[in-house]
C-alpha cells in the first residue's frame, strides 16, 4: 500500500490532462493499456477503445469493477496545476478519479495474496453516450470470464468527502432524448396571412408538452420531461418558417417511460394538425434504469460502519452501469467528494468540478473488503 496515494494522485492528474469523448480515447486508451501491461496485467480490448483486465482468483467465479474512460465536451474551469490540455472538453464527472481508482485498485490487487473470485476490472468508453457499457455487454466477454456480479464508484459532490451513498432497489432513472422538428411557411411580418407561423407551432407545443406529467401521467410514478431547447425564426420582421425542440425524458418505471414517449407523440400530431406544419419527432432511448441488487447492498452496510455510509433516495440521473445490471446483480454507489473547506463544492458536469485524490483510497479499500481481503493483506 506504501506510495498508493502518490500513486492515484498523478495518475488522476495525468488522465485529467487528456481528455476525451466517447469512444474516440486514443491517448487515454493508449495511458490505459501501458500502465496495465507495467502493472502485470494483460489487457483484451472492449468496446473499440475499453479494456478489461483479469486477476485470477482461486475461484473461476469472477467479481467485475468498473471505471468509464470519457469527458465532457466542456471548457475547463479549474485552476489547478494540471488542466486540460484539450481545449473545450474536461473531465468534469469524476472519470479521471473512477480511472485512478481503479488502476489503484489493480496495483493493490498484484501486492496482496490471492482472493478467493476472479477479479475483473472493466475500463469503459461512451459513458456519457451512447452507453460503451451495451457494446461490453453484447460481445459476452464478461460472460466468458464468469462474472457473477458487478460493482461500479461515482465521485458524487452532494456527499461529504470519503462518505459512501447507497441506494437499494431503483437508483437512478431511464432515460432518453428528442428532437422536434416543425416545418412552417416563411412570410413577412406584415403579412403573417401568407405564412404558417412555425414558432407558434412550437409555443404551443411546449405548453402541450409541459401538461403531460400533471395531467397524462400517475401522480405517484416520478418522471421528467424537460424541454432544453428551443429555436425558431431568423429575424424580427417574418413569419418563422421552422421552429426545432430538444429535450429528454427520465423514469423509474419502463410503462411511465412508454406512456410519456405516446404522449409526445400524440401532442406533436395534434399541434401538427391544429396549425397545419409538417412535423418530425424522433426520439432516442438511452439507459434503462440503474436497480441495484438489494442483497448486495445489504453485504455492502454490512462491510461499513454508519458514519461512513448514507441511504439515498433515488435519483433523475442517468448511467449506462444499468446496462451490466440487466445481465448481472449490481451496486452502484456514490463517493462523496464535497468538503467547503477545501472548495469542493461544484456539482457534477459543472466546469468548476474537482476533488481530492486522496477520497478514492476509501474506494479502494472497500473494494478490498469486497473481496474479503483485509486492510493489512
Amino acid at each position: 500500500m506504501e506510495g498508493l496515494l502518490e500513486y492515484v494522485r498523478q495518475t488522476r492528474q495525468t488522465l485529467h490532462r487528456i481528455p476525451e469523448l466517447g469512444f474516440d480515447l486514443p491517448k487515454t486508451s493508449r495511458w490505459i493499456h501501458d500502465e496495465l501491461i507495467r502493472l502485470g496485467y494483460e489487457p483484451i480490448p472492449a468496446a473499440r477503445s475499453g479494456w478489461i483486465a483479469v486477476l485470477p482468483g482461486k475461484s473461476a467465479q469472477a467479481v467485475a469493477f468498473r471505471a468509464d474512460m470519457d469527458a465532457l465536451a466542456m471548457a475547463e474551469g479549474t485552476d489547478r496545476g494540471f488542466p486540460s490540455l484539450h481545449p473545450g472538453r474536461m473531465h468534469a464527472c469524476g472519470h479521471d478519479g473512477h480511472m485512478a481508482l481503479l488502476l489503484g485498485f489493480a496495483r493493490v490487487l498484484k501486492e496482496g495474496p490471492v482472493p478467493d473470485s476472479t477479479v475483473v476490472l472493466i475500463f469503459q468508453p461512451a459513458e456519457e453516450g451512447p452507453g460503451g457499457a451495451r457494446l461490453i455487454v453484447e460481445s459476452g466477454i464478461l460472460q466468458e470470464l464468469q462474472v457473477r456480479r458487478i460493482y461500479g464508484i461515482h465521485l458524487y459532490p452532494g456527499l461529504a468527502e470519503g462518505k459512501f451513498g447507497l441506494a437499494r432497489g431503483p437508483f437512478m432513472a431511464r432515460n432518453g432524448e428528442f428532437d422536434i422538428q416543425l416545418t412552417g411557411q416563411g412570410a413577412h411580418a406584415g403579412q403573417p396571412h401568407q405564412g404558417i407561423d412555425a414558432l407558434a407551432a412550437g409555443a404551443a407545443l411546449v405548453s402541450q408538452i409541459h401538461l403531460i406529467p400533471s395531467r397524462s401521467l400517475d401522480p405517484l410514478s416520478p418522471a421528467v420531461l424537460n424541454i432544453g431547447t428551443f429555436q425558431a425564426g431568423e429575424v424580427r420582421n417574418a413569419v418563422a418558417k421552422e421552429a426545432a425542440l430538444t429535450g429528454t425524458i427520465r423514469a423509474f418505471d419502463r410503462l411511465t417511460y412508454e406512456r410519456i414517449k405516446q404522449e409526445l407523440e400524440a401532442k406533436t400530431l395534434g399541434i401538427a394538425q391544429s396549425f397545419g406544419v409538417k412535423a418530425d419527432l424522433a426520439i432516442r432511448d438511452f439507459y434503462p434504469e440503474v436497480r441495484n441488487d438489494a442483497a448486495l447492498v445489504d453485504e455492502l452496510i454490512g462491510l461499513l460502519s454508519p458514519p461512513d455510509y448514507e441511504m439515498l433516495q433515488p435519483l433523475m440521473l442517468a448511467e449506462d452501469f444499468s446496462l451490466y445490471q440487466q445481465e448481472f446483480p449490481g451496486v452502484f454507489l456514490f463517493l462523496g467528494t464535497g468538503s467547503p473547506e477545501k472548495g469542493f463544492t461544484h456539482p457534477l458536469h459543472s466546469p468548476l468540478f474537482d476533488f481530492d485524490e486522496a477520497v478514492l483510497l476509501r474506494g479502494i479499500e472497500l473494494y478490498r473488503r469486497i473481496l474479503g481481503l483485509t486492510p493489512e493483506g
